[in-house]
């Protein structure tokens, strides 16, 4: 019996989705530089929803290719790295001058970095985790934030300078760090709709109802909820692994 080979239809339909994709990051852009911050995030946030549609799409298809890994990798560097860090420069970065401009290019760097080492780790890391912050959290984390202006309140101002400022440089600086740090996150690869708990599934259903009714606030927390999980993760895994030599030397 001879394997059945992809139409050529089939094969160009991911580098589609990830131009989609790319369309979405490059139209944030456009709206940060027009002063549209609001459009600029949601953009992002849609950009990440073709980028889990064109892996997804591939797999199921079969039409995983390096062409279309690397394609999507540059994908990425627009959308989740020059998006949000132009977007976080024009929002609130700008004010700081050579502060601001620094931080919103150690945010892009990081970005490239990331997405550099896990296109070198494929097939050779473990699955169930991503080492470091991926970039689509990341852009995730600035434009939940911006979105929801967060940093922008006014319980934040105390003088010529507003701390809010300050507060968006931090934020930026860490999602960087965190981006090529060796911090583990749970990549929910492994998750199986087919075995997947009643409980799990309405959580999914109300998700989604907060999602559509407050989706700024739902974004925000689940992205800085993300952010904060690797750490956590990371630092139980360590206290493990101390506890089991502990135990190994008393035997």
């Amino acid at each position: 019996m001879t394997e059945k080979i992809p139409s050529r239809g089939i094969y160009l339909l991911p580098s589609i989705l990830t131009t989609f994709g790319m369309f979405a990051g490059f139209y944030s852009i456009i709206a940060s530089i027009n002063g549209d911050f609001t459009l600029a995030a949601i953009s992002i946030m849609v950009a990440m929803l073709w980028d889990a549609l064109d892996g997804r799409v591939a797999r199921l298809t079969n039409t995983q290719s390096d062409f279309g890994a690397q394609y999507d990798s540059l994908a990425d560097l627009v959308s989740f790295g020059v998006a949000p860090a132009l977007l976080v420069y024009e929002w609130s970065l700008s004010d700081l001058g050579r502060i601001g401009w620094l931080a919103a290019f150690i945010f892009l760097a990081c970005a490239a970095l990331r997405l550099a080492r896990f296109n070198t780790q494929v097939g050779i890391s473990d699955k169930r985790y991503f080492q470091g912050l991926p970039s689509p959290a990341a852009a995730g984390v600035i434009a939940s934030m911006i979105w929801l202006k967060f940093w922008k309140f006014e319980y934040f101002d105390f003088g010529i300078v507003s701390l809010s400022y300050y507060i968006g440089v931090g934020i930026t600086i860490v999602c960087a760090l965190l981006m090529v740090s060796n911090v583990r996150y749970y990549s929910f690869k492994e998750l199986d709709s087919k075995k997947a708990s009643f409980r799990f599934l309405l959580a999914i259903v109300l998700s989604f109802i907060v999602l559509l009714s407050k989706p700024n606030i739902f974004l925000f927390t689940g992205f800085f909820v993300y952010m904060l999980s690797g750490p956590f993760i990371t630092i139980v895994g360590l206290n493990k692994k101390r506890i089991e030599k502990k135990n190994i030397k008393r035997l």
